[in-house]
């Protein structure tokens, strides 16, 4: 399990971003060695969730 926090995980980019380009997030960094996170959003929640293929499941 990772003690780091999101900006020690997440490396720098070499030059600025354009204004309105999406973010990049390590997938480790957010999940911190969990396989389940929940997202809060206009007062519902929805459960990200690592698979065993190693892919990505969003769901309400």
């Amino acid at each position: 399990m990772l003690n780091r926090d999101i900006t020690q995980a997440t490396p720098k980019p070499a030059q600025e971003e354009p204004p309105g380009a999406p973010r990049v997030l390590l997938a480790h960094a957010l999940f911190q060695g969990a396989r389940t996170l929940v997202i809060e959003l206009g007062g519902d929640r929805y459960q990200l969730r690592i698979t065993r293929q190693g892919k990505l499941i969003l769901t309400k």
